[in-house]
């Protein structure tokens, strides 16, 4: 072969090459766009009947009373749509609340007949839940002064109570009302001027804000403590989200972030209760991760962030604080869902299948011990996940490198190790679900604010969503819950040593009852 044609081929070998990677780029790149278009215009479930219809049966919303199959006209069995039971409220309403009665009379206690008078034989009782919309009143309080007429003693006065802020026009009651309406319930403070002008009070969203301020400093050492005991669990859920804060002078916010850190036992009948801690940070960073988290060793339950692996890798050199690293199964899940939306793939849908398998078991562990939950995931979910990480690396020899199934099977290999480790202990989850379902609070609150004015601000809304976050995951009413709280600390009443009496957990029901 002459070298004018050696040199032919092999340029058209280099541009076949050439040719077949801009390929997959431009089909990556397809993805891409497709992928952010369903972002904005697309239904966002990740529910399989949602990615494809056949697929009914395996979602966990839709496990239960599912209908037996039945065959269509092609011989094929298939799975009828289930339907949900309709939600209503039967029985009768709380005891706790308080009544009060109506008495409707009839017209006339004379009998139409005989012109007797009527005796009253029963009665017909109904009840209906009612409500008292929110008064505003004002709160005097007076302190009488005494003096001696018979000597010059001076004038005995009792001591004025301490107030959460001195001079201020609002009591603690009002101030926790506030910020529970912000931190719990989402009403921005622009928003609740407006409520209170309705009332015929005016005020300015700048004295709100003072008011939300004082309240986070009166509770920060609370905060600590909840803090403190989220890190001292064995086991944590590690998240972050951005928080943006007004940044003067660079005309745009800068973006910072909040990082949440949460327990919650109750899957499977723990003793931690559910808590979670939110940290204002400017920084993303490992380095602010390693800050938060230097006292903590154990399980740290995240997703596939690159900082809580840099932290792994940092202590398993130090052997300080021992930490293992356990993934979200939901992670890599999704990664795989979002290529089923955007291509179609059957392979990506197979594997999101098998996963389904996983979470049906998992449905029918909650609430078991720790030690059941291990033993049914060594009996059936071991077998499940070999079998898919032998799936994995089948499609991984077969499919183009730059390929968007490729970069979910890569992400879900890589991390195989920290996504199995709800496979050796059973009070491991499989996902971490559980903190990302504190995020969504968060969310709904910056949707409505949209960003902090200062670090300082910052910092306010991570202590007291901190606190309002963790009395709503207790089951507790987070206004009567608050405004007790704040008005013992206010008061002295609960001393710097027994603040622990006072995380959500700990408030007794005697409490409760004094409060309401």
């Amino acid at each position: 072969m002459s070298p004018s044609q050696d040199q032919l081929l092999q340029n058209i070998e280099h541009l076949s090459r050439t040719v077949r990677a801009l390929g997959a780029e431009n089909a990556d790149l397809k993805a891409e766009i497709d992928y952010l278009k369903r972002l904005i215009h697309g239904a966002r479930s990740e529910k399989l009947a949602t990615i494809d219809p056949t697929q009914t049966s395996l979602d966990l919303g839709d496990l239960a009373d599912i209908p037996a199959a039945a065959n269509d006209d092609s011989g094929q069995r298939s799975l009828p749509s289930p339907r949900r039971a309709p939600g209503r409220n039967m029985g009768a309403l709380p005891k706790h609340l308080p009544r009060y009665e109506v008495v409707i009379e009839p017209e006339s206690k004379t009998c139409s007949c005989c012109a007797g008078d009527l005796h009253r034989v029963g009665e017909t009782t109904t009840e209906a839940l009612d409500i008292v919309p929110a008064i505003l009143r004002v709160k005097r309080t007076i302190r009488p002064r005494y003096a001696c007429r018979a000597c010059t003693n001076g004038i005995t006065q009792a001591k004025a109570p301490t107030r959460f802020m001195d001079g201020g026009m609002a009591t603690t009651t009002l101030a926790a009302h506030v910020v529970t309406s912000k931190f719990a319930w989402h009403l921005p403070l622009y928003r609740q001027t407006q409520i209170f002008a309705g009332h015929g009070i005016v005020l300015d969203r700048g004295t709100l804000g003072s008011w939300v301020e004082r309240v986070a400093w009166w509770l920060e050492p609370l905060y600590d403590r909840l803090l403190a005991f989220i890190r001292s669990q064995p086991r944590v859920f590690a998240d972050e989200t951005r928080l943006p804060r007004l940044d003067p002078g660079r005309k745009r916010t800068k973006v910072c972030q909040l990082w949440a850190q949460a327990v919650d036992d109750r899957p499977w009948n723990g003793p931690a209760p559910p808590a979670v801690g939110y940290i204002f940070s400017e920084s993303r960073s490992a380095r602010e991760a390693e800050r938060q988290l230097a006292s903590f060793d154990g399980v740290l339950q995240v997703d596939g962030y690159a900082a809580y692996k840099t932290l792994a890798k940092r202590r398993g050199k130090s052997n300080a604080h021992p930490l293992r690293l356990a993934f979200c199964l939901a992670h890599a899940r999704r990664k795989f869902v979002d290529v089923v939306k955007l291509t179609g793939s059957s392979e990506a849908l197979e594997i999101v299948s098998i996963l389904a398998e996983v979470y049906l078991i998992e449905q029918q562990l909650r609430g078991e011990s720790a030690e059941e939950r291990l033993q049914t995931r060594q009996l059936k979910s071991l077998s499940i996940m070999k079998s898919l990480k032998a799936r994995l690396l089948a499609l991984k020899r077969d499919i183009s490198t730059q390929s968007a199934l490729a970069k979910a099977i890569n992400y879900t290999l890589t991390h195989w190790t920290g996504l199995t480790a709800f496979l050796d202990d059973g009070a491991i989850e499989v996902d971490s679900n559980i903190v990302e379902r504190s995020m969504k609070s968060v969310a709904l609150t910056r949707k409505n604010s949209m960003f902090v004015g200062n670090t300082r601000g910052g910092e306010t809304f991570a202590i007291l969503a901190s606190l309002i976050n963790s009395a709503k995951l207790n089951g507790l009413d987070p206004q009567t819950w608050l405004a007790d709280v704040l008005a013992r600390v206010v008061s002295g009443q609960t001393k710097i040593n027994q603040l622990d009496t006072l995380l959500p957990w700990n408030w007794s029901p005697e409490q409760t009852r004094q409060a309401a």
